[in-house]
C-alpha cells in the first residue's frame, strides 16, 4: 500500500499566448487516473506495508506522516484557477487491479518562512521535558511556534489610518481603520466620518472582495478576443443610507473558509474593501426643511435628487489562520475507506 500528497493545478482553459509556454507547461484538462489538471507537487511514496496477510477478524493500524515543501501554493478554488491538494492511497490484492482512495487536504500558506534559520542551541527551541521527540520532531515543533508567533505579530499591530474621501467636487468624509493585516476569521472594522463633509452623501456601501488576476501569458480567449484576466468574488457586504449621519461604522467578517492572499507564476490573489459612494449634486441644506416658518406646515422631501457615484478602492493583507480553527469552517468525515 503506497501513500503520498500531491497538487493538482486545474486551469480551466487556460491557453498559453506562446507556444514554447504551452508546450514546455501543458496546462490544458487532462484525465490522469480519474484526475483532472497537471501534478506541480508531488511527495515521494511511500510503502505502508506489503505483503500483508490478515485472518478472519485480526487487524493492523500503520501511522503516516510527511512534510510538505514550502514552496506550494495554498488550496485555492478560483474563477480561472484551482489548486487541489490529495493524499493519494494505492492499495491491491493479487491478481487484481490497483485501488485508489484519495482523500482531499486544504493546505494553508504563511509566507516568509523560507528563509528561517534554525537555533543551534537545543535549549533556545520550545520544547517538552515530559516529551520525547526526535530532531525533526523539535524542529517542526519550533516551526509550527515560529509561524503562529509571525502571524499574531503581523496580525495584533494597530495603529489609526485615516482617509480623506473626495470627489471632484468637494470632500465627502473621512474613512478611518485600525490595521491593514488580517487573518482569516477576523473582522474588518471601519469607520466613517461624513460630519466634516462638504458634499452631501446620501447612500453608500462597502464589500471585502478577493481579486484573482491571472498572468498575461495564461489569459482565457474567448472567440477573437482575450477575456479579462481579472475576476472579483465578494465575501462580505454593508450598504447604508447615510443622509444627515456624522458617523457611522461597519463590521464585515472574513470567512474561514476562503484563501489568504498569494501570488504563483500563474495567478495572484489579493484582498480588498470596494466602496461605492452616492453623493447629491444639491447643496445638503437643500435636502432639509426649512428652519423657520411661520405657521405650521408639512414638509416633504424632494421626491428626485440629482446624484452622482464614485467608486474607490483599499486594498488589505489576508494571511492564514491556525489550521485547527480553519477546520471548523467545513468539518469534513474523519474517516474514509476503499475496498478491493
Amino acid at each position: 500500500m503506497p501513500v503520498k500528497v500531491g497538487c493538482r493545478c486545474r486551469p480551466l482553459t487556460l491557453v498559453s499566448q506562446t507556444s514554447s509556454l504551452t508546450a514546455k507547461l501543458s496546462f490544458f484538462l487532462t484525465e490522469v487516473r480519474g484526475e483532472r489538471g497537471q501534478c506541480i507537487l508531488s511527495t515521494p511514496p511511500k510503502i505502508l506495508f506489503c505483503d500483508l496477510r490478515l485472518d478472519p477478524g485480526e487487524s493492523k493500524s500503520y501511522s503516516y506522516s510527511e512534510v510538505l515543501p514550502t514552496e506550494g501554493p495554498p488550496s485555492f478554488r478560483g474563477q480561472s484557477v484551482k489548486y487541489v491538494y490529495k493524499l493519494t492511497i494505492g492499495c491491491q490484492r493479487v491478481n487484481s487491479p490497483i485501488t485508489l482512495l484519495r482523500v482531499p487536504l486544504r493546505v494553508l500558506v504563511l509566507t516568509g518562512l523560507q528563509d528561517v534559520h534554525f537555533p543551534q542551541d537545543e535549549a533556545v527551541a520550545p520544547s517538552s521535558p515530559f516529551l520525547e521527540e526526535d530532531e525533526s520532531g523539535k524542529k517542526d515543533s519550533w516551526l509550527a511556534e515560529l509561524a503562529g508567533e509571525r502571524l499574531m505579530a503581523a496580525t495584533s499591530c494597530r495603529s489609526l489610518h485615516l482617509y480623506n474621501i473626495s470627489d471632484g467636487r468637494g470632500k465627502v468624509g473621512t474613512f478611518g481603520i485600525f490595521k491593514s493585516v488580517y487573518r482569516l476569521g477576523e473582522d474588518v472594522v471601519g469607520t466613517l466620518n461624513l460630519g466634516e463633509g462638504t458634499v452631501a452623501c446620501l447612500q453608500f456601501s462597502v464589500s471585502l472582495q478577493t481579486e484573482e488576476r491571472v498572468q498575461p501569458e495564461y489569459q482565457r480567449r474567448r472567440g477573437t478576443g482575450v477575456a479579462p484576466s481579472v475576476s472579483h468574488v465578494t465575501h462580505a457586504r454593508h450598504q447604508e443610507s447615510c443622509l444627515h449621519t456624522a458617523r457611522t461604522s461597519f463590521s464585515l467578517p472574513i470567512p474561514l473558509c476562503s484563501t489568504p492572499g498569494f501570488c504563483t507564476a500563474i495567478v495572484s490573489l489579493k484582498w480588498r474593501l470596494h466602496f461605492e459612494f452616492v453623493t447629491s449634486r444639491e447643496p445638503g441644506m437643500v435636502l432639509l426643511p426649512p428652519l423657520e416658518q411661520p405657521e405650521p406646515a408639512t414638509w416633504t422631501g424632494p421626491e428626485q435628487v440629482p446624484v452622482d457615484t464614485f467608486s474607490w478602492d483599499l486594498p488589505i493583507k489576508v494571511l492564514a489562520t491556525s489550521p485547527t480553527l480553519a477546520s471548523y469552517a467545513a468539518p469534513g468525515p474523519s474517516t474514509s475507506s476503499v475496498t478491493i
